[in-house]
């Protein structure tokens, strides 16, 4: 009966637009046997994407509201649902793997649970992140790597939207700790993670992540630039989070550097680095700095735009000033808003079958 519960909790994380697929070893339930009870996988089962109060999901399931409402709280500060206030009601959802149970594990990770995440990721994970080729992650670089004089959209706008956030949490990146509890970890900054709004919050209350101020986030930014990470957010205009991604540990940038999959299947690059000819030198500091091999040396610096992530680490170190970066005029825009982008993976998949 128990095993048939977790069965059951696979399939349903299996229909988010990120899925939960199937593994011939099995690994994915291992992952839920350690995250979740019996009863705990149960209770997941009975929610829905859409944020609901306590007393809405036992009225529609008929289970007692206290009891109910005493589990999804202890759920959520164990990262298993996500939960909300609001308006002076508490609200829960279902939350997918991915961004969702994996990122809020950050905290109980060890070696045996990273050991199933990277087997899970290896077997499964990395082609369902790629299947639909509707790019979960925007690449967001610092607006001084950006042409001057370039009319950018808010959401272009990194450091404005970091100032503009209600509040801002920052945790440690789960995919650089579980590398090095896999004994393949790098030397990158770890606390880089940063949530904000409802997202903060989530992190804050269930001690997942910790309450930092503006300046400390942009503090943050500047670091992980200055170390040589890429700042990348949901693909959506809505910020919610930004991840500062490596390319040895991070999900989404290991398909890239290690497997050679199309950027675009994870990236949404909205810019492009551009080099002036005539001011390179050709001293090679960009090609060493790129973190996906989109420049090469010949005379002087070429960057393949195929490759680009628009992230402009190479612009930050340039000596000459010689690279900046512009938008792409066949760039696509982010998604309104998390949910839409959510349907448009889900068409893509649909495509693919």
């Amino acid at each position: 009966m128990s095993e048939d519960v977790f069965l059951r909790l696979r399939e349903f994380l299996d229909q988010f637009p990120l899925g939960y697929p199937q593994t011939p070893s099995g690994v994915e339930i291992k992952i839920l046997k350690r995250l979740f009870t019996a009863e705990e996988a149960n209770i997941a089962i009975i929610l829905t994407h859409i944020p609901e109060e306590a007393c809405k999901i036992a009225e529609r399931t008929g289970m007692d509201v206290k009891y109910l409402e005493d589990k999804l709280e202890l759920m959520a500060k164990k990262g298993l649902v996500f939960r909300m206030r609001r308006d002076n009601k508490t609200l829960f959802n279902a939350v997918p793997f991915m961004i969702g149970l994996y990122e809020y594990s950050v905290k109980k990770v060890d070696e045996e649970l990273a050991n199933y995440f990277k087997e899970y990721y290896d077997t499964a994970y990395q082609d369902e992140m790629g299947i639909s080729n509707i790019p979960g992650f925007k690449v967001i670089p610092i607006e001084k790597t950006i042409e001057p004089n370039t009319t950018l959209y808010p959401y272009q706008k990194l450091k404005e939207s970091i100032r503009n956030a209600r509040v801002i949490s920052v945790t440690d990146c789960i995919c650089r700790k579980e590398a090095r509890l896999n004994g393949e970890g790098c030397d990158y900054p770890i606390e880089t993670c940063l949530s904000f709004g409802v997202a903060a919050e989530y992190y804050i209350e269930n001690g997942i992540g910790r309450k930092i101020s503006v300046d400390e986030a942009v503090r943050i930014i500047e670091e992980a630039d200055k170390a040589g990470l890429v700042h990348a957010g949901a693909n959506s205009k809505h910020l919610s989070n930004i991840c500062n991604c490596c390319p040895c540990c991070c999900a989404s940038m290991k398909g890239i550097t290690k497997k050679g999959l199309d950027k675009h299947k994870f990236f949404n690059a909205m810019f492009e680095s551009i080099i002036d000819e005539e001011v390179c030198i050709g001293c090679g500091t960009c090609v060493d700095r790129c973190p996906v091999g989109a420049i090469t040396l010949d005379d002087i610096a070429v960057v393949s735009r195929e490759k680009c992530l628009g992230c402009g680490l190479c612009a930050s170190v340039c000596p000459e000033e010689a690279i900046t970066l512009q938008l792409r005029e066949d760039g696509e825009d982010p998604f309104n808003r998390v949910m839409e982008m959510g349907l448009a993976i889900l068409e893509g998949k649909k495509k693919k079958s």
